[in-house]
C-alpha cells in the first residue's frame, strides 16, 4: 500500500512540474508497480489493449483525415460565419456544438472530431486554438451528462441500480442535470479560457508562408488559366515539342490535370503532372496555361479548347516553394531560359522576386542575379531533390511539411461519408457493431480511399505521448484497489460523514470521485465508487439517486488534470497545454461544479 501511494504522489508531483514528460512519467510509474510485485505484467499492459485507448489512436487517424480533406475547414468557416467576428459567439458555438454532439457520441470520439474543426478555425482566424481546446475537451464531457449513453459512468450507475432491484434510469434522465452543467460550465470556463491564449506571434512564426500566400504574392492566379481540352480539338496526339507554345504564342503549359468520377460522383480523383517535351496532349485533359491572356484566349481558340469556370491553382501532386540564389551560384549572370532547371529538376519556375519587383512576364529572357528569389513549382519530390544543391540555392521552407499541409479537398465527400457512418454505428445500438471496431473500421477506410497523401501521413496525426500517457494510467486504477488503498479511504469517507447527515455524506461521495478520477479513469472511478454510494444510501434509508449522480457528476467533472479523462489528453499536444494550465483553469471550475451539483442533486433527486 505504501509503495502504491508513494509512486502516485512521485507521479502527481512530476505532472505538476512538467518534467520529464508526462507519458515518460506514467511509463516509469508503471515500471516500479512492476518490479515491486503490484502489478503483473498483463496487468500492467492491460491499459494498451483497453477499447478506450485504442479506440483514441483509430480517432486521431479519423481526425486527421477529416483535416487533410479540408472538411474541417469547411465546417469550421460555417461556424465562423455563424459567430462572425465575435469571440465570446464563438466560444458559446464551440461549447454548445460540442456538448450536444456529446450527448449521443463518445466523449472522446466527439473531441477527436471536433479537434481538427477548431484547429482548422484558428488557423483560418490566425488565432491561437489554445482557447478553444481545453474547454472543448470540457463541454464534451458536460455534453455526456446530457443522455444516458453520453459517458460510460452514466451507464454505470444504472447497472447498480438495476443491480439494486431498482427501476433504471431513462435516456433522457440526465438532462436536467446536463443542462445545469452546461450551464455552470459556460459560465467559468468564458473567462478563465483566456488564460490559455497562446502568443499568436508564435503560432504564425512556426507556421511560415502558406502555399495561397505564395500565390497572391507573386500574382500567379492573374496569368493562368485552365482549359479542358475537347475531343474534336486539333492538339490531341500532340506532344507538347510539336505544339511549341514558347516560340508561337509566348505561353507555357504548367500542369496537365485530370479529373475522374467513380461510384455516381462521390469517389473523385485528381491528378496533376508537370509537362515535358514529350508528353501526348490527351482528351479531357485540363491544361494551366501560364501567360498574357490574349495569348492564351487565342491558343485556346484555334485548337478548340474549352475554358474553365475556375482556374485555382491547387497543390496536391505538384507544389511551390521559394528559392533564393546564392551569390557564388552558377545561375548568376544567366538567362533563366539557360538554367536547365526543367531539364534537371522538372521544376518550373513561375516568378521572380527581386527587391520588391515581382516578375512574371518575359520569365526565360530574364537575366538572374544573387539574391533573386524564384518561385519554384514542381512534383513535392522534385522540390526535396533541389534542396540538396546549397552552393547554387537556398531553398525556402520544408517541402516535405509543406506537402503534409496540402489539403485534398476532392475526397471530402469521402471523409464525410465514412465520419457520418462512423457516428451512426456509434448512436444507434441497433447495429451490431461495437463503437471501437467502428472507429478502427473508419480509420482505415481513410486511409485506404485517399483520404491521406500516405499511410505514413495517416500515422503521423496520432498523438502517441497522449495514447501512451492514458495506456500506462490505466493499471493505476487496478494497483490502487489491489493494494487497498481505494477501499480504505472510501470506508473511511463513510465512517466520517455518514453520522452527520445526508447531505454531508453527498458532499464527501461527490469529492472524493472526483479526486480519484484525478488518477485513475472517470470509468474505474464510477465502477468502485456505486457500490459504495448505494450502500450508504442504503445505510442511511434515503433514496440512492442523488448519492449515484453524484458519482457520475464526480467521476465526468474532473477537468484538473490532463490524464483524468481521455479528452482532456486528446487536447493536451494540440493546445500546447501544461499539467498547470489545467490546473488554473480546470481546477476552479472543477470545485465550483462540485458545489453546485451538491446543492442541485437533492432538490432534481430528493433525499
Amino acid at each position: 500500500m505504501t509503495v502504491t501511494i508513494l509512486v502516485l504522489l512521485s507521479a502527481v508531483a512530476m505532472f505538476i512540474t512538467g518534467k520529464p514528460r508526462a507519458d515518460i512519467v506514467a511509463l516509469c510509474a508503471l515500471t516500479i508497480l512492476v518490479l515491486c510485485g503490484i502489478l503483473s505484467p498483463a496487468e500492467a499492459l492491460s491499459g494498451f489493449s483497453n477499447p478506450v485507448v485504442v479506440m483514441m489512436a483509430g480517432l486521431f487517424v479519423v481526425g486527421g483525415a477529416i483535416l487533410q480533406t479540408g472538411l474541417a475547414k469547411a465546417a469550421s468557416r460555417r461556424i465562423m460565419q455563424l459567430a462572425g467576428s465575435n469571440d465570446t459567439a464563438m466560444f458559446l458555438l464551440v461549447v454548445v456544438v460540442t456538448a450536444l454532439i456529446g450527448a449521443f457520441v463518445s466523449n472522446t470520439g466527439t473531441v477527436a472530431l471536433m479537434m481538427p474543426i477548431i484547429v482548422s478555425m484558428a488557423m483560418e482566424s490566425k488565432k491561437s486554438p489554445a482557447r478553444l481546446l481545453m474547454p472543448l475537451a470540457f463541454a464534451s464531457s458536460m455534453g455526456g451528462m446530457l443522455t444516458l449513453i453520453g459517458t460510460p459512468p452514466n451507464l454505470v450507475i444504472d447497472e447498480t441500480l438495476r443491480e439494486a432491484g431498482y427501476d433504471g434510469l431513462s435516456f433522457f434522465s440526465f438532462l436536467p442535470v446536463g443542462i445545469i452543467c452546461l450551464a455552470v460550465g459556460i459560465a467559468v470556463m468564458l473567462p478563465l479560457s483566456r488564460l490559455l491564449v497562446k502568443t499568436e506571434a508564435e503560432e504564425e512564426r512556426k507556421s511560415g508562408k502558406s502555399l495561397e500566400k505564395l500565390v497572391e504574392e507573386y500574382r500567379i492566379d492573374n496569368n493562368v488559366g485552365a482549359y479542358r481540352v475537347d475531343r474534336r480539338s486539333s492538339i490531341v496526339g500532340m506532344s507538347v515539342a510539336e505544339l511549341n507554345l514558347r516560340a508561337e504564342h509566348n505561353i507555357s503549359i504548367m500542369e496537365i490535370r485530370n479529373e475522374t468520377l467513380r461510384h455516381r460522383g462521390l469517389i473523385r480523383n485528381i491528378t496533376q503532372s508537370m509537362p515535358t517535351q514529350a508528353t501526348v496532349i490527351a482528351a479531357d485533359d485540363i491544361l494551366y496555361l501560364q501567360g498574357p491572356e490574349e495569348e492564351r484566349e487565342r491558343f485556346a481558340s484555334d485548337a478548340s479548347l474549352i475554358k474553365q469556370d475556375s482556374s485555382t491553382i491547387d497543390f496536391y501532386d505538384i507544389g511551390i516553394a521559394e528559392i533564393v540564389v546564392m551569390p557564388e551560384s552558377r545561375l548568376v549572370g544567366q538567362l533563366l531560359r539557360q538554367s536547365r532547371l526543367r531539364e534537371q529538376y522538372q521544376i518550373n519556375v513561375l516568378g521572380v522576386k527581386r527587391s520588391r519587383e515581382y516578375i512574371t512576364a518575359d520569365l526565360p529572357e530574364v537575366k538572374l542575379k544573387a539574391g533573386d528569389t524564384l518561385l519554384i513549382q514542381g512534383r513535392w519530390e522534385n522540390i526535396s531533390k533541389i534542396d540538396s544543391e546549397e552552393e547554387d540555392w537556398l531553398l525556402i521552407g520544408q517541402p516535405k511539411e509543406m506537402a503534409e499541409r496540402v489539403t485534398l479537398t476532392y475526397k471530402t465527400p469521402v471523409a464525410a461519408t465514412i465520419m457520418l457512418a462512423m457516428i451512426a454505428v456509434m448512436v444507434f445500438d441497433f447495429i451490431p457493431v461495437a463503437p471501437v471496431t467502428a472507429v478502427i473500421a473508419a480509420g482505415l477506410l481513410m486511409v485506404v480511399s485517399g483520404c491521406f497523401r500516405s499511410v505514413d501521413a495517416a500515422y503521423k496525426t496520432i498523438n502517441w505521448e497522449s495514447i501512451v500517457l492514458i495506456a500506462a494510467m490505466m493499471p493505476m486504477a487496478t494497483a490502487l484497489e489491489k493494494t487497498g488503498v481505494s477501499a480504505m479511504a472510501s470506508h473511511a469517507l463513510v465512517a466520517a460523514l455518514g453520522g452527520i447527515g445526508p447531505m454531508a455524506l453527498l458532499c464527501g461521495i461527490y469529492f472524493t470521485t472526483s479526486l480519484l478520477t484525478m488518477f485513475i479513469s472517470n470509468t474505474a472511478t464510477a465502477v468502485l465508487m456505486a457500490p459504495i454510494a448505494m450502500s450508504a444510501a442504503t445505510e442511511l434509508n434515503v433514496s440512492p439517486l442523488a448519492f449515484l449522480f453524484a458519482v457520475a457528476l464526480g467521476a465526468s467533472m474532473c477537468f484538473a488534470s490532463p490524464f483524468s479523462t481521455p479528452p482532456n489528453a486528446l487536447v493536451m499536444q494540440a493546445g500546447g497545454y501544461t499539467f498547470g494550465d489545467y490546473v488554473k483553469v480546470g481546477l476552479p471550475l472543477q470545485i465550483i461544479m462540485g458545489i453546485v451539483m451538491t446543492i442541485v442533486l437533492p432538490l432534481l433527486f430528493p433525499l
